[in-house]
């Protein structure tokens, strides 16, 4: 047998590789070069070998002519071909050109003819002037020296240098060990169906000996001519004597070569496999046998009827399938039934050989043994069909695979045929068409027969449904097959669903019967539906598909009042819009920032009840994470609050279901659907074309023929096709090309429409276009479709082909998505598509091809539909594989673990390590590496230890972690494992910023950067760095940089920053873009530099720095208006020309200046006495505000400033909106270039219209000396032009006095409870001595009458020194009373309670109660001795106090928590005092005052105020406590209440493991929220 090819697959598990030659140096670069000149000089004619020859041994001059001359013909070559193509295709066909023109002096017919061949339809202008250029290059080097030239490369590229495959492979027989962790997994298989019966098959050859004399076949009987039987082995012979395959022998050879022309292949299907095993050298043997390939099979199987002789050298080579290679890895896998086989045959072998030695010279042909190809045949391939039902290795316990109510899976079930395409192995499905040619390889998968109807299966009718589905599924008879299986589960339960079903098989439906269930949920007896409980979310992959179903849920749900609003970023809506939305359908990448933001907040994330996550086999691509991170949020939410979230997977088939059932939390015995392709409305047949030249000109060549048959075809056989390519301007020029094509071989006719009764109306129509291509495209009946062109002429070309006069609609893949116009066939030419987000040409994604294929038949009128790929060779595998369902979806989710992990710090659902890791367990990532722990880097061992891989998770956690503490985005301790967010991380969470793009940041940004410099540090962000500079793209950006760039662009042309950086403000400067690369990364970088630049604002904001802060804001509103902030501020209104804002730029009329005119003076300035009210109307309606500040300072540190905001504008809707103008304030120091204060504030619509000014009041610091003065800047968020500065001059401020240091507490003797001198008082206490602040003040309150203030510290004891005060009173004036005021019904109660046993019982001092709850009668509070009392009973008490005598008995008032002063009850307890001071001066009966309080800045003013001089003073310091304090602030961002609230509930739970606790919350509600978080978290404060 032949020697084999090396697959991948022997690679993998063999040595085959080379060995590393280390003595050979590293880096020799010449060698290096020479083999690169060696390998460039075989390559034939290529652009860069043209441009070698052009350029060397000329002199500059001649140099640079030759240069523009090259030029000139790329340019020309690009006007032939597609520009978005790419530079290789431009340069192929720049080479064609030369070589086209290099001996003519004009285009000729010939040569137009070869180019159009080559391109279809072209500019004759560009043939021109490629003639002119290579005319000119001809002149320029010489005719003989570039004929020379040309004939040297032709003669390279047809030099026959290839050499057998695998000569130069050089090989190691080193082996590597494999970890014997687990032997391998074989076991005996039982094959009793068939086998390899080598014994059976060895009988029959012994029973049928027989010499060749006796049945040698007679002349009459056998037609063939003598030399047919020994052809073969001649050939093999004269084959391997040319030194060809070496390591074969000509034995093995001809067995390998019988076998494949007694195969049933066709000859063009053999040929290839011939060519491949003996390479170019075996042309003629392919061929001579190839031509004479029946007489060879016949005579060898005719020289015996049903055996073959061999001569005696073959005898010991019986079966060719059994021999081993001769050189290379041998692998052989046979059954232990087959190694006993074999080992009998051999002994059998051996006697025979005995047997054959030992007889007569006459007997030897007896001995010989004989076979039967056909029959071995026939046995080897019944026993490999038995054996491929058999897995190859298996464990000893082969489990059943488990079948689930609603998968129906043929693809796991059916038999499938193993083939290699485009060089790859696959299993294909069974009844498949291949086709294998010189141009290209053809794999045709026939329609599915549908699915026979269950028993159990009935179809659901709209009119059995209750009257919410009636009402939602109006028009609509019954439900579809795959909606009547699923209708149970999904209108009457709440279960998680999955549902895998075809492109087209309705799923929409499926995700409303979701919708409906909710909604009943919120249904009130009455009908009414309770709309503020619920929200339900649509996640669509596409902003195009977003719109598509908003208006589709919004017309179905419409009769049930139920609003349905689109939330991308093209819709932004407000607050208010999204309260009174129930459905919002929106992007993955909108949720995603809308979840980050607002945890927490009741009004949004807490009441979505229906999560719809569309195309969730999206999970592999790009944007799979952030479909993981919100599952995974939301997974952890319903956990976290224990609110019910419904999650809906829609998904087209994918082969690991069962693993995106796991992730989604679906149980799959009930929400689990599977749907194969026998479901589809209209069964699809998938033909894949894989054209198979190299050359990109070539290439383009053969895929417009390929695209033409197919069309033809379909046109043929009375169908409609449309065909989709991947760029606007290749509509165009490719429906040119076929009906350029069509008109050669005069196959027109059957592409023109009908004239039916209404196509002249039609053609009317279309002559009233304005699009010129359409109207010269329509009589052939082809049209095209694009977003490029005008609204009215896509619907016109819609109405057209649904109408039947269109055959063929070349469009781009914005008709699959936005508009359902289904056709019989669709037809996908090229695969190759710009994105600009990689900034490279991409293979176009699954999903666009599924939702292309999608739109293939008609469900009315088609049996079936037909969708083809035209794809390159090499790509033609990738797609077999992925639309057969063959690749298992893998996870993405590890390239953005650090971002990721990052918004669920900020958000604060993630605060340690742990968490971080329990996290990670509701991905799709840790579903697939638990399932295929190889893919993610995890070896065998590793998933055998761990199997639930905690610890290689928890490496992942920590890796990250240290990333985003380095890039200073959290803090993380790695000693606790506690995570803390910062400002820097929230930032780059809420606007989605990657993890490098901050890193940047850290590295660039500083608070001197000019706009030149933030442009800078902006094209540098991990998001630009996919786009590099082409070739082809510099000269435009050299014009770009030098018309429409006002900043320098750091970087240049040259680099991909500058690139960006010249892109950015291009776009700023609404610069006109050609390329249709840039155009695409133009679109790019506005979309992303906007949200960039507002992320920068933020940062420069949180860091205080006024002037960046300032550039920033208006760099956002230049890049959101697309105007430099140089321009004229009315050039926002869109309703102004530009020929009216030219000239007031010339007249240099300001904003301010137009309000002073009047509208006719602006009217004659502009020479447009009209437009003069117009202009005066904008004027006004630009936002504008006056302010004024007052400020009050606090301390000498603290100042406190109210601002008046009054807005000096004309709202008008159109303009403003129906909301509000959001403004930035701050109040920065200019000289010490810092912000002390910023906020963000709205100018309500109500506000402006009636000129109500809006307060704002805020502190600020303050410093000595003090600074001359302080801005408060006041910017619009929206608007350019609109600020306002007020300024706060400190000149005049007149600060507080400074006030005396706190009292320094004296390290005194301690005294004790005996100092009373009074047993009974003695009694109340149980310690022996007075703690040192009682200490220090008790000569005072118990010895003297002076007023008293004491600010000490809670829990200081002052109660105790209440009591001491009072003791005063009872020793001294016994007849008179003490009246306590306590600030709270409840400290009064309290204090009642306790003074009641100790004071009432022990003393037998009569207590009373006054408030508003307790009032006693007169008597009783005339008998008192001591009345505890609020401030405002008191007051009202007291107002009469000539008419009650006991008010005039009152010796004492100490009143509790005295620095209430300063709150809202201050002026009840002002009033108090000044009344006692007061009443002792009418009475001459001194009162004494005694006031209690906490630590006090300004502790002389009060003691002033209630006439303290310097002995009843004592205000300690706050650290003067019995017991020390440790204080610690923890400050939470958030401008709203409930989200903050909620971001402070898990740090408020880990205080509670580390410590006991004792919670003051804001309300009750709150109290019970923390208590069911604290149960929830596993511990209650």
């Amino acid at each position: 047998m032949s020697p084999p090819r090396l697959t991948g697959a022997l690679r993998s598990f063999s040595s085959v590789s080379k060995k590393e030659d280390f003595s050979e140096q590293l880096y020799d670069l010449k060698a290096k070069r020479l083999k690169r000149q060696e390998l460039f000089a075989r390559e034939g004619l290529t652009w860069q070998k043209i441009v070698h020859f052009c350029t060397e041994h000329q002199d500059k001059s001649q140099q640079q002519a030759a240069s523009q001359e090259l030029k000139s013909l790329l340019l020309a070559a690009k006007q032939m071909v597609a520009s978005e193509l790419g530079q290789a295709v431009g340069e192929s066909a720049a080479v064609f050109l030369f070589e086209t023109f290099h001996n003519k002096d004009h285009v000729g017919t010939e040569e137009t003819r070869a180019i159009k061949h080559m391109f279809g339809p072209f500019p004759s202008s560009a043939a021109e002037a490629s003639c002119a250029s290579v005319g000119r290059l001809v002149a320029l080097l010489g005719d003989s020296r570039v004929e020379d030239f040309i004939q040297s490369q032709r003669s390279c590229r047809n030099l026959d240098r290839s050499a057998a495959f695998g000569r130069n492979i050089a090989f190691s027989h080193d082996g590597y060990t494999l970890d014997p962790l687990e032997g391998l997994p074989f076991s005996g298989i039982q094959e009793e169906s068939a086998s390899l019966d080598f014994i059976n098959f060895f009988n029959n050859q012994k029973s049928g000996k027989t010499g060749i004399s006796e049945e040698a076949p007679s002349s009459t009987e056998s037609p063939l001519t003598p030399g047919d039987g020994s052809i073969l082995r001649t050939e093999v012979d004269k084959y391997l004597c040319g030194g060809n395959m070496m390591s074969s022998n000509p034995e093995e050879l001809c067995t390998s070569l019988f076998e494949m022309l007694a195969s049933h292949r066709s000859n063009d299907e053999l040929q290839n496999e011939l060519f491949e095993l003996l390479g170019p050298e075996g042309l003629d043997m392919i061929s001579t046998l190839l031509q004479r390939r029946a007489a060879i099979v016949d005579s060898l199987l005719r020289i015996q009827p049903d055996r073959t002789v061999y001569p005696s050298d073959l005898s010991l080579k019986v079966s060719a399938e059994v021999t081993k290679p001769t050189y290379g890895c041998q692998v052989t896998i046979q059954s232990e039934q087959e190694k006993q086989m074999l080992k009998m045959y051999r002994r059998e072998e051996k006697k025979e050989r005995k047997r054959f030695k030992g007889g007569d010279e006459g007997d030897s042909t007896d001995a010989l043994l004989t076979f039967d190809p056909r029959e071995m045949r026939a046995q080897r391939e019944q026993a490999l069909l038995t054996a491929r039902h058999e897995p190859v290795l298996s464990r000893d316990r082969v489990y059943e695979r488990i079948r689930y109510p609603n998968v129906y899976d043929n693809l796991a079930e059916a038999t499938k045929t193993a083939a290699f395409v485009g060089g790859a192995r696959m299993l294909l499905p069974e009844g498949i068409r291949r086709e294998n040619c010189k141009m290209y390889e053809e794999v045709e998968i026939p329609p599915n027969e549908p699915m026979p109807v269950g028993f159990e299966e009935k179809p659901v009718y709209i009119s059995e449904i209750d009257e919410i589905g009636q009402l939602v599924f109006k028009g609509m008879k019954r439900l579809n097959r795959i909606q009547s299986i699923v209708f149970e589960t999904a209108y009457n339960t709440n279960e998680n669903l999955l549902i895998c079903a075809p492109t087209g098989a309705g799923k929409t439906n499926i995700a409303m019967l979701t919708v409906l269930h909710e909604i009943r949920q919120h249904l009130q007896p009455g009908g009414v539906i309770k709309k503020d409980e619920f929200k339900i979310v649509y996640v669509a992959p596409m902003k195009a598909l977003a719109a598509e179903m908003t208006n589709y849920f919004g017309k179905r749900l419409e009769p049930l009042g139920i609003t349905v609003k689109e939330l991308t970023g093209d819709m932004q809506l407000t607050k208010g819009e999204i309260l009174r939305t129930q459905m919002l359908v929106t992007t993955p990448e909108k949720w995603d920032v809308v979840t980050r933001k607002s945890v927490g907040d009741v009004a949004l994330s807490q009441i979505v009840r229906l999560l719809i996550l569309d195309e969730v086999h999206l999970l592999h691509e790009d944007r799979g994470p952030v479909l993981e991170s919100l599952v995974a949020r939301t997974i952890r939410q319903v956990e976290s609050t224990q609110s019910m979230i419904r999650i809906l997977g829609l998904s087209a088939t994918l082969p690991n279901y069962l693993d995106v059932a796991t992730f989604l939390h679906v149980n799959p015995y009930i929400g689990l659907f599977f749907f194969d392709g026998r479901f589809r409305p209209v069964p699809l047949g998938q033909t894949f074309v894989g054209i198979k030249t190299n050359n990109k000109i070539q290439q383009i060549h053969d895929m417009e023929e390929v695209c033409y048959d197919k069309v033809l075809e379909q046109v043929k056989a009375g169908h409609q096709v449309m065909v989709f390519v991947h760029a606007r301007n290749a509509t165009v020029r490719t429906a040119m090309g076929l009906i350029e094509m069509a008109k050669n071989r005069g196959e027109i006719c059957f592409f023109q429409p009908d004239q039916g009764s209404d196509y002249g109306q039609c053609e009317k129509q279309i002559q009233r276009s304005r699009n010129k291509q359409m109207k010269e495209m329509f009589p052939e009946g082809f049209g095209i479709h694009h977003a490029g062109m005008l609204r009215s002429d896509r619907s016109l070309m819609e109405s057209m082909f649904s109408r039947g006069h269109l055959k063929v609609l070349v469009c781009t893949a914005t008709l699959a998505w936005g508009v359902n116009l289904p056709a019989h066939a669709v037809i996908i030419k090229g695969t190759q598509i710009y994105d600009a987000k990689r900034g490279a040409v991409v293979d176009l994604g699954i999903l666009d091809v599924m939702q292309i294929f999608g739109r293939a038949g008609r469900p009315q009128f088609d049996k079936y539909g037909e969708g083809t790929i035209i794809t390159t060779h090499d790509k033609l595998s990738h797609y077999l594989t992925l639309l057969t369902q063959q690749n298992a979806i893998e996870s993405r989710f590890l390239d953005s673990l650090a971002n990721n992990l990052n918004a669920e710090i900020a958000l604060g659902t993630v605060t340690n390590v742990e968490e971080a890791v329990k996290w990670l367990s509701y991905t799709y990532l840790y579903v697939r590496m638990r399932a295929n722990p190889l893919a993610y880097g995890i070896n065998h061992k590793a998933s055998q230890m761990d199997p639930a891989l905690e610890l290689y998770r928890k490496d992942l956690v920590v890796e990250s972690g240290r990333k985003l503490d380095k890039a200073r985005m959290i803090r993380f301790d790695e000693r606790t494992g506690y995570f803390a967010s910062t400002d820097l991380g929230r930032t780059a969470s809420h606007f989605y910023i990657k993890y490098n793009t901050i890193e940047t940041f850290n590295e660039h940004f500083n608070p001197q950067g000019t706009e030149a410099d933030i442009l800078r540090i902006v094209s540098k962000a991990e998001e630009f760095e996919q786009l590099k500079v082409r070739e082809e793209e510099m000269e435009e950006l050299e014009q770009m940089l030098c018309n429409y760039c006002q900043l320098p662009a750091a970087g240049g042309v040259e680099n991909g920053y500058g690139k960006v950086n010249i892109l950015l403000q291009t776009y700023i400067g609404r610069g006109e873009v050609d390329s249709f690369s840039l155009i695409s990364d133009l679109s790019y970088v506005a979309q992303n530099a906007a949200r960039i630049v507002r992320a920068l604002f933020e940062i420069a904001l949180r860091k205080r720095w006024p002037l960046m802060t300032r550039r920033l804001l208006t760099l956002c509103k230049v890049i959101d208006k697309r105007l430099w902030d140089s321009a004229h501020p009315l050039r926002q209104f869109p309703n102004l020309s530009p020929v009216v804002l030219n000239r007031l730029e010339e007249k240099k009329l300001t904003v301010d200046k137009l309000k002073e005119m009047r509208k006719d003076d602006i009217g004659h300035m502009l020479h447009h006495v009209n437009i003069g009210l117009t202009v005066k109307q904008c004027v006004h309606q630009i936002p504008s505000i006056s302010m004024e500040a007052t400020i009050q300072p606090i301390t000498r540190t603290v100042l406190r400033v109210r601002l008046i905001v009054t807005p000096d504008f004309r709202w008008n809707d159109q303009v403003h909106g129906s909301v509000g103008e959001p403004w930035w304030l701050w109040v920065e120091d200019a000289m010490n270039d810092h912000i002390y204060h910023s906020e963000y504030f709205l100018l309500q619509k109500k506000q402006v219209v009636s000129g109500e000014p809006q307060h704002i009041v805020f502190t600020i610091p303050i410093f000595e000396p003090l600074p001359s003065q302080y801005y408060i800047r006041a910017v619009s968020d929206r608007w350019l032009g609109a600020e306002a500065v007020c300024i706060i001059n400190f000149q005049d401020l007149i600060l507080p006095e400074r006030h005396p240091p706190h009292t320094e507490l004296l390290d005194l003797q301690p005294l004790p409870v005996a100092a009373l001198g009074n047993r009974e008082y003695e009694s109340l206490y149980k310690f022996t001595h007075f703690n040192p602040i009682q200490t220090q003040i008790f000569h005072t309150l118990y010895h003297t009458d002076t007023n008293v203030l004491l600010g000490a510290p809670t829990g200081s004891g002052k109660t105790i020194a209440a009591e001491m005060a009072m003791f005063r009173v009872f020793n001294k004036y016994p007849s008179s009373k003490v009246v306590y005021i306590a600030p709270l019904k409840a400290l009064v109660r309290e204090r009642i309670e306790d003074w009641k046993v100790r004071i009432e019982e022990k003393l037998g001092k009569n207590v009373v109660e006054l408030t508003g709850d307790v009032t006693p009668d007169m008597r009783a509070i005339a008998k008192a001795d001591l009345i505890v009392t609020t401030p405002e009973k008191w007051d009202g008490v007291s107002r009469s106090w000539q008419n009650r005598s006991y008010v005039q008995k009152v010796a004492i008032l100490i009143i509790d928590e005295i620095h209430l002063l300063g709150e809202d009850r201050g002026p009840v307890l002002e009033v108090i005092v000044s009344r006692t001071n007061f009443i002792s001066s009418h009475t001459s009966k001194s009162v004494r005052v005694v006031g209690l309080s906490t630590a006090l800045a300004n502790a002389r003013d009060l003691a002033d105020w209630l006439g303290i001089g310097q002995v009843g003073l004592f205000n300690f310091r706050p650290s003067v406590r019995p017991v020390p304090l440790e204080v610690h602030i923890h400050g939470f961002p958030g401008q709203h209440y409930c989200p903050r609230m909620a971001s402070m509930n898990k740090p408020t739970f880990q205080g509670a493991a580390l410590y006991t606790l004792f919670l003051h919350v804001s309300t009750c509600a709150r109290e019970m929220l923390l208590a069911f978080h604290a149960a929830l978290f596993g511990n209650t404060p």
